[in-house]
């Protein structure tokens, strides 16, 4: 086939879908939202097309790289002003589309990408098939925010010959957005799934009370409510040890460890190449993902491949992965109490962990293997292109 992704080209999760599809063999093109380091893509088959003032960003920066402050700012500002700068980007991806001539169009989230797609598509003749990708927060977050983001949210679902999603939360979502109901759909892990190479238990359990918080700087992460439970674990377990990938240096994540004194408990590590990871949950007993705004968090399936323990914010995407009390533990993650209680709960019981470890691995091996998951988008994009 003859592909264009239209994506942020920063993003792992991207890079994992582009990297098969052209070892598979496909004819595969990149519009990026965001400036890129092009390695095994002709410059030819490549076009750079800012949306929401992508082009401020460094060439350098990875995704969520900025402070927790400036990401709440620049997220408000986007959905704003975001919207206004689609036409004049619509009609660069409009001239690379005609030059191009795809056979399908893949858009990777909603905002801004699939918004960019469905204006450059609109109006244009011969028409190729169009697929979006539904991001954990494209309709709880993002959709609903401003009067313009709800507009191009629904122009995009009422274009769209096909939906992929993580949750069949973003499925039913979608349909209330304007997806037809003859539309196809595929429910599959967003980043095509688990590596089995990559991520994969231990040989032995982990022994030492290490909780790692795998995801970073995000506005819709409370990782002020983590960082208060944090406290509230060591009063008792002392012993406990907690890292934080993706905050090495970060104002606000420093600013909460020398208030709460909680410095010998905590290391804020940097931002790890997504092959590193499997070797950094390895060495963890639970993983914490106090989001109020999620599908299926990539870092969480990751790291219940490699044996981790799972604790994450009670919402319906994650009820979908996981049974609070059998394969791991659900918390309200706007409260410190309900975090550390589930940690704590997580540390205590060993019984619970190793009976959700093998609970996990069938999950992941069943819903989330790589290979398998990449077979069921290959005959997702046969089934939209007919």
């Amino acid at each position: 086939m003859r592909l264009l992704f239209v994506t942020d080209a920063r993003s792992p999760i991207s890079q994992n879908w582009i990297r098969h599809f052209i070892e598979r063999g496909d004819e595969v093109y990149i519009a990026s939202t965001f400036e890129w380091d092009v390695t095994g893509i002709p410059p030819e088959q490549t076009v750079f097309t800012p949306v929401a003032f992508s082009a401020a960003k460094k060439r350098t920066s990875a995704p969520s790289s900025a402070s927790s402050r400036t990401l709440n700012l620049r997220t408000k500002i986007r959905q704003w002003l975001g919207p206004v700068t689609i036409p004049a980007s619509a009609r660069k991806l409009r001239n690379f589309i005609k030059a191009v001539q795809p056979d399908i169009i893949h858009a990777m989230r909603v905002p801004y990408e699939g918004m960019l797609t469905a204006s450059a598509l609109q109006g244009l003749a011969p028409c190729p098939s169009f697929l979006v990708s539904i991001w954990g927060n494209d309709f709880t977050l993002h959709a609903p925010s401003t009067p313009l983001m709800k507009y191009y949210t629904r122009k995009t679902m009422g274009l769209v010959d096909g939906l992929h999603s993580d949750v069949e939360r973003d499925i039913r979502l979608a349909r209330e957005w304007g997806l037809g109901e003859e539309k196809p759909t595929l429910v599959a892990p967003g980043n095509g799934g688990i590596r089995g190479d990559v991520f994969y238990p231990p040989k032995d359990l982990v022994k030492s009370p290490v909780i790692i918080n795998p995801r970073g700087v995000r506005p819709y992460v409370r990782n002020d409510s983590f960082f208060k439970a944090i406290p509230l674990v060591l009063a008792k377990r002392p012993d406990a040890k907690f890292q934080c990938t993706g905050m090495q240096n970060e104002s606000q994540a420093l600013s909460w460890v020398r208030e709460l004194n909680i410095e010998s408990a905590v290391e804020l590590l940097p931002s790890f190449p997504h092959e590193k990871m499997g070797e950094v949950f390895r060495g963890a007993q639970i993983v914490v993902s106090p989001s109020i705004h999620d599908g299926t968090p990539n870092t969480l399936i990751e790291a219940m491949a490699c044996g981790c323990f799972p604790v994450a914010g009670d919402l319906e995407s994650i009820r979908e992965w996981i049974t609070h009390g059998q394969n791991g533990l659900l918390f309200d993650s706007n409260s410190p109490q309900s975090i550390a209680d589930a940690i704590l709960l997580g540390l205590e019981r060993e019984d619970l962990r190793t009976d959700a470890a093998g609970l996990n691995r069938n999950i992941i091996s069943t819903r989330a293997e790589f290979e398998m998951n990449m077979k069921r988008v290959e005959e997702f994009y046969e089934l939209v292109t007919r």
